[in-house]
Protein backbone atom coordinates (compact mmCIF):
# COMPACT_ATOMS: atom_id res chain seq x y z
CA UNK A 1 0.00 0.00 0.00
CA UNK A 2 1.39 3.41 -1.01
CA UNK A 3 -0.09 6.47 0.66
CA UNK A 4 -1.21 9.04 -1.92
CA UNK A 5 -3.17 11.28 0.45
CA UNK A 6 -3.14 12.24 4.10
CA UNK A 7 -5.05 9.67 6.15
CA UNK A 8 -5.35 12.19 8.97
CA UNK A 9 -6.95 14.77 6.69
CA UNK A 10 -9.54 12.15 5.71
CA UNK A 11 -10.36 11.13 9.27
CA UNK A 12 -9.86 14.29 11.33
CA UNK A 13 -11.34 17.04 9.18
CA UNK A 14 -11.95 19.42 12.08
CA UNK A 15 -8.35 19.19 13.33
CA UNK A 16 -5.25 20.99 12.09
CA UNK A 17 -2.16 19.23 10.76
CA UNK A 18 0.89 20.97 12.26
CA UNK A 19 3.62 18.54 11.23
CA UNK A 20 4.38 15.52 9.11
CA UNK A 21 7.04 13.04 8.04
CA UNK A 22 8.61 14.17 4.76
CA UNK A 23 9.55 11.87 1.85
CA UNK A 24 8.43 8.50 3.22
CA UNK A 25 6.04 6.17 1.40
CA UNK A 26 6.04 3.15 3.74
CA UNK A 27 4.09 4.90 6.50
CA UNK A 28 2.60 8.28 7.40
CA UNK A 29 3.32 10.17 10.60
CA UNK A 30 1.35 13.32 11.36
CA UNK A 31 1.27 15.75 14.25
CA UNK A 32 -2.19 17.26 14.70
CA UNK A 33 -3.88 19.85 16.90
CA UNK A 34 -7.43 19.18 18.12
CA UNK A 35 -9.90 21.68 19.50
CA UNK A 36 -13.29 20.70 20.91
CA UNK A 37 -15.62 19.24 18.28
CA UNK A 38 -16.85 16.17 16.39
CA UNK A 39 -14.88 14.10 13.88
CA UNK A 40 -16.21 12.23 10.85
CA UNK A 41 -17.28 8.57 10.98
CA UNK A 42 -14.75 6.48 9.06
CA UNK A 43 -13.32 3.03 8.43
CA UNK A 44 -9.63 3.35 7.53
CA UNK A 45 -7.93 0.96 5.14
CA UNK A 46 -4.70 1.21 7.15
CA UNK A 47 -3.71 0.63 10.78
CA UNK A 48 -3.54 3.75 12.95
CA UNK A 49 -1.59 4.27 16.17
CA UNK A 50 -2.33 7.57 17.91
CA UNK A 51 -0.75 8.94 21.09
CA UNK A 52 -1.25 12.26 22.85
CA UNK A 53 1.99 14.20 23.38
CA UNK A 54 0.53 17.29 25.09
CA UNK A 55 -2.79 18.63 26.30
CA UNK A 56 -5.75 16.91 27.91
CA UNK A 57 -9.30 16.18 26.89
CA UNK A 58 -12.24 13.93 27.53
CA UNK A 59 -13.02 11.86 24.42
CA UNK A 60 -16.18 9.91 23.66
CA UNK A 61 -16.39 7.57 20.67
CA UNK A 62 -17.75 4.32 19.30
CA UNK A 63 -15.01 1.92 18.23
CA UNK A 64 -15.35 -1.67 17.07
CA UNK A 65 -19.07 -1.51 17.93
CA UNK A 66 -18.63 -0.36 21.55
CA UNK A 67 -19.41 3.07 23.01
CA UNK A 68 -16.43 4.26 25.04
CA UNK A 69 -14.96 7.32 26.73
CA UNK A 70 -11.55 8.15 28.15
CA UNK A 71 -9.51 10.97 29.62
CA UNK A 72 -6.77 11.72 27.12
CA UNK A 73 -3.51 12.97 28.60
CA UNK A 74 0.11 12.65 27.47
CA UNK A 75 0.92 8.97 26.97
CA UNK A 76 -2.65 7.77 26.33
CA UNK A 77 -2.77 5.80 23.07
CA UNK A 78 -5.24 4.34 20.54
CA UNK A 79 -4.55 1.23 18.46
CA UNK A 80 -6.98 0.99 15.53
CA UNK A 81 -6.37 -1.94 13.14
CA UNK A 82 -7.30 -1.61 9.48
CA UNK A 83 -10.99 -2.20 8.86
CA UNK A 84 -12.26 -1.11 12.29
CA UNK A 85 -15.05 1.48 12.11
CA UNK A 86 -14.93 4.49 14.46
CA UNK A 87 -17.89 6.84 14.79
CA UNK A 88 -19.46 9.52 17.00
CA UNK A 89 -16.00 10.78 18.01
CA UNK A 90 -16.40 13.79 20.30
CA UNK A 91 -13.42 15.74 21.66
CA UNK A 92 -14.23 17.89 24.69
CA UNK A 93 -10.89 19.64 25.29
CA UNK A 94 -7.82 20.95 23.52
CA UNK A 95 -4.97 18.69 22.43
CA UNK A 96 -2.13 20.76 20.93
CA UNK A 97 0.04 17.76 19.99
CA UNK A 98 -1.49 14.44 19.01
CA UNK A 99 0.78 12.12 17.01
CA UNK A 100 -0.79 9.74 14.47
CA UNK A 101 1.10 6.88 12.81
CA UNK A 102 -0.57 5.22 9.81
CA UNK A 103 0.79 1.80 8.77
CA UNK A 104 -0.13 -0.28 5.68
CA UNK A 105 -2.23 -3.27 6.84
CA UNK A 106 0.39 -5.70 5.53
CA UNK A 107 3.33 -4.11 7.35
CA UNK A 108 2.74 -5.75 10.73
CA UNK A 109 2.29 -9.20 9.17
CA UNK A 110 5.31 -8.86 6.91
CA UNK A 111 7.46 -7.69 9.83
CA UNK A 112 6.19 -10.58 11.95
CA UNK A 113 7.48 -13.06 9.37
CA UNK A 114 10.69 -11.40 8.22
CA UNK A 115 11.94 -10.06 11.57
CA UNK A 116 10.37 -12.34 14.18
CA UNK A 117 9.59 -15.61 12.33
CA UNK A 118 5.87 -15.38 13.23
CA UNK A 119 3.21 -16.68 10.84
CA UNK A 120 1.47 -13.53 9.44
CA UNK A 121 -1.80 -15.51 9.20
CA UNK A 122 -1.82 -15.76 12.98
CA UNK A 123 -1.16 -12.08 13.60
CA UNK A 124 -4.15 -9.84 14.11
CA UNK A 125 -4.12 -6.68 16.20
CA UNK A 126 -6.89 -5.99 18.69
CA UNK A 127 -8.66 -2.65 18.94
CA UNK A 128 -7.50 -0.72 22.02
CA UNK A 129 -8.71 2.79 22.78
CA UNK A 130 -7.67 5.26 25.46
CA UNK A 131 -4.98 3.13 27.10
CA UNK A 132 -1.87 4.57 28.85
CA UNK A 133 1.17 3.22 27.01
CA UNK A 134 4.62 4.61 27.93
CA UNK A 135 6.30 2.68 25.10
CA UNK A 136 4.03 4.11 22.40
CA UNK A 137 4.61 7.57 23.93
CA UNK A 138 8.39 7.08 23.74
CA UNK A 139 8.21 5.84 20.14
CA UNK A 140 5.94 8.76 19.25
CA UNK A 141 8.45 11.22 20.65
CA UNK A 142 11.18 9.58 18.54
CA UNK A 143 9.04 9.99 15.43
CA UNK A 144 8.32 13.60 16.37
CA UNK A 145 12.01 14.42 16.12
CA UNK A 146 11.94 13.47 12.42
CA UNK A 147 9.00 15.65 11.41
CA UNK A 148 9.03 18.62 9.03
CA UNK A 149 12.47 18.09 7.53
CA UNK A 150 14.04 16.18 4.69
CA UNK A 151 15.43 12.83 5.79
CA UNK A 152 19.16 12.16 5.65
CA UNK A 153 20.46 8.59 5.08
CA UNK A 154 21.13 8.26 8.82
CA UNK A 155 17.57 9.42 9.54
CA UNK A 156 16.21 6.66 7.33
CA UNK A 157 18.29 4.06 9.17
CA UNK A 158 17.00 5.43 12.48
CA UNK A 159 13.44 5.41 11.11
CA UNK A 160 13.73 1.73 10.16
CA UNK A 161 14.78 0.91 13.73
CA UNK A 162 11.94 2.91 15.30
CA UNK A 163 9.43 1.31 12.94
CA UNK A 164 10.66 -2.17 13.85
CA UNK A 165 10.46 -1.34 17.57
CA UNK A 166 6.88 -0.17 17.08
CA UNK A 167 5.85 -3.36 15.26
CA UNK A 168 7.51 -5.52 17.93
CA UNK A 169 5.62 -3.66 20.65
CA UNK A 170 2.31 -3.98 18.79
CA UNK A 171 2.81 -7.74 18.31
CA UNK A 172 3.88 -8.27 21.91
CA UNK A 173 1.12 -6.19 23.51
CA UNK A 174 -1.86 -5.76 21.19
CA UNK A 175 -2.12 -8.99 19.19
CA UNK A 176 -5.62 -10.41 19.60
CA UNK A 177 -4.34 -13.35 21.64
CA UNK A 178 -2.53 -11.14 24.14
CA UNK A 179 -4.62 -7.99 24.56
CA UNK A 180 -7.32 -7.94 27.23
CA UNK A 181 -9.05 -4.64 28.05
CA UNK A 182 -8.65 -3.58 31.64
CA UNK A 183 -11.70 -4.06 33.84
CA UNK A 184 -13.06 -0.61 34.57
CA UNK A 185 -13.98 0.17 38.16
CA UNK A 186 -16.44 2.89 39.21
CA UNK A 187 -14.79 6.30 39.30
CA UNK A 188 -15.79 9.89 39.85
CA UNK A 189 -18.88 11.07 37.97
CA UNK A 190 -17.88 12.66 34.60
CA UNK A 191 -19.73 15.91 35.36
CA UNK A 192 -17.97 16.28 38.70
CA UNK A 193 -14.66 15.44 37.07
CA UNK A 194 -15.22 18.10 34.41
CA UNK A 195 -15.95 20.68 37.13
CA UNK A 196 -12.60 19.81 38.70
CA UNK A 197 -10.81 20.15 35.35
CA UNK A 198 -12.46 23.54 34.72
CA UNK A 199 -11.54 24.70 38.24
CA UNK A 200 -7.89 23.78 37.67
CA UNK A 201 -7.72 25.57 34.31
CA UNK A 202 -9.33 28.72 35.76
CA UNK A 203 -6.97 28.84 38.75
CA UNK A 204 -3.76 27.58 37.15
CA UNK A 205 -1.83 30.61 38.48
CA UNK A 206 -3.17 30.32 42.03
CA UNK A 207 -2.57 27.89 44.86
CA UNK A 208 -4.75 24.80 44.47
CA UNK A 209 -5.22 22.49 47.44
CA UNK A 210 -6.62 18.98 47.62
CA UNK A 211 -9.49 20.35 49.74
CA UNK A 212 -10.35 22.86 46.98
CA UNK A 213 -10.56 20.11 44.35
CA UNK A 214 -12.51 17.76 46.61
CA UNK A 215 -15.02 20.53 47.33
CA UNK A 216 -15.60 21.02 43.58
CA UNK A 217 -16.38 17.31 43.29
CA UNK A 218 -18.53 17.33 46.48
CA UNK A 219 -16.41 14.54 47.97
CA UNK A 220 -14.17 14.14 50.99
CA UNK A 221 -10.46 14.69 50.23
CA UNK A 222 -9.73 11.00 50.89
CA UNK A 223 -12.41 9.66 48.54
CA UNK A 224 -11.72 12.32 45.94
CA UNK A 225 -7.98 11.54 45.76
CA UNK A 226 -8.66 7.81 45.38
CA UNK A 227 -11.39 8.22 42.75
CA UNK A 228 -9.50 10.90 40.81
CA UNK A 229 -6.52 8.60 40.43
CA UNK A 230 -8.76 5.77 39.18
CA UNK A 231 -10.32 8.14 36.62
CA UNK A 232 -7.14 9.76 35.31
CA UNK A 233 -4.24 7.51 36.30
CA UNK A 234 -2.68 10.45 38.18
CA UNK A 235 -2.80 11.84 41.69
CA UNK A 236 -4.47 15.28 41.92
CA UNK A 237 -1.12 16.90 42.67
CA UNK A 238 0.57 15.26 39.70
CA UNK A 239 -2.29 16.22 37.39
CA UNK A 240 -2.16 19.88 38.48
CA UNK A 241 1.61 19.91 38.01
CA UNK A 242 1.32 18.44 34.49
CA UNK A 243 -1.29 21.03 33.53
CA UNK A 244 0.99 23.80 34.81
CA UNK A 245 3.89 22.41 32.81
CA UNK A 246 1.72 22.31 29.65
CA UNK A 247 0.62 25.91 30.24
CA UNK A 248 4.25 26.92 30.72
CA UNK A 249 5.23 25.18 27.45
CA UNK A 250 2.63 27.23 25.58
CA UNK A 251 4.03 30.46 27.02
CA UNK A 252 7.61 29.39 26.25
CA UNK A 253 6.66 28.71 22.63
CA UNK A 254 5.14 32.17 22.35
CA UNK A 255 8.22 33.73 24.00
CA UNK A 256 6.41 36.87 25.10
CA UNK A 257 7.18 36.68 28.84
CA UNK A 258 10.17 36.35 31.12
CA UNK A 259 10.81 33.15 33.08
CA UNK A 260 9.73 34.89 36.29
CA UNK A 261 6.44 35.95 34.70
CA UNK A 262 5.83 32.46 33.32
CA UNK A 263 6.58 30.91 36.72
CA UNK A 264 4.06 33.19 38.44
CA UNK A 265 1.43 32.88 35.69
CA UNK A 266 1.48 29.08 35.92
CA UNK A 267 1.41 28.76 39.69
CA UNK A 268 5.01 27.79 40.47
CA UNK A 269 5.62 30.72 42.81
CA UNK A 270 9.24 31.34 41.86
CA UNK A 271 11.59 30.96 38.91
CA UNK A 272 13.79 28.54 40.86
CA UNK A 273 10.89 26.20 41.65
CA UNK A 274 9.60 26.47 38.08
CA UNK A 275 13.00 25.56 36.61
CA UNK A 276 13.45 22.64 39.01
CA UNK A 277 10.02 21.09 38.30
CA UNK A 278 10.17 21.78 34.56
CA UNK A 279 13.55 20.08 34.23
CA UNK A 280 12.45 17.11 36.33
CA UNK A 281 9.37 16.50 34.16
CA UNK A 282 10.76 17.28 30.69
CA UNK A 283 14.50 16.67 30.97
CA UNK A 284 15.13 20.25 29.76
CA UNK A 285 15.44 23.62 31.41
CA UNK A 286 12.82 26.20 30.37
CA UNK A 287 15.52 28.04 28.38
CA UNK A 288 16.53 24.89 26.51
CA UNK A 289 12.88 24.08 25.73
CA UNK A 290 12.32 27.63 24.42
CA UNK A 291 15.34 27.41 22.11
CA UNK A 292 14.23 24.03 20.74
CA UNK A 293 10.67 25.31 20.20
CA UNK A 294 11.92 28.37 18.32
CA UNK A 295 14.25 26.22 16.20
CA UNK A 296 11.45 23.77 15.38
CA UNK A 297 9.17 26.63 14.39
CA UNK A 298 11.79 28.07 12.05
CA UNK A 299 12.44 24.64 10.52
CA UNK A 300 8.72 24.12 9.95
CA UNK A 301 8.46 27.52 8.28
CA UNK A 302 11.43 26.76 6.03
CA UNK A 303 9.99 23.37 4.99
CA UNK A 304 6.62 24.92 4.19
CA UNK A 305 8.29 27.67 2.17
CA UNK A 306 10.33 25.15 0.14
CA UNK A 307 7.64 22.52 -0.37
CA UNK A 308 4.21 24.16 -0.42
CA UNK A 309 2.75 21.28 -2.39
CA UNK A 310 3.20 19.02 0.67
CA UNK A 311 1.01 21.32 2.80
CA UNK A 312 2.86 20.31 5.94
CA UNK A 313 1.43 23.26 7.81
CA UNK A 314 -2.07 22.98 6.34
Amino acid sequence: MTFVESQGDRKYRTSKRVGGLVECSSLQVELRRFDPGWQVDLTLECTEIAVLLSGQSKIRWTGDGHRQEAIARPGVAWICPAGVHESDVEIIGTMPESLHIFLPPSLVGESALSNFDIDPAKVQLAYAGGVPDPMVLHIGQLFRGLLNRSLEPTDRLFLDGVQMALVAHLLGTYSSGRWHPAVRVPTIDPKRLQRVFDFIEARIAAEISLNDLAAEACLSPFHFARMFRKATGLTPHRYVTERRIEAAKEKLRLAGSSLVEIALDTGFGSQANFTRVFRKMTGLTPGQYHRLAVSACRTEFDVCARTPERKICA
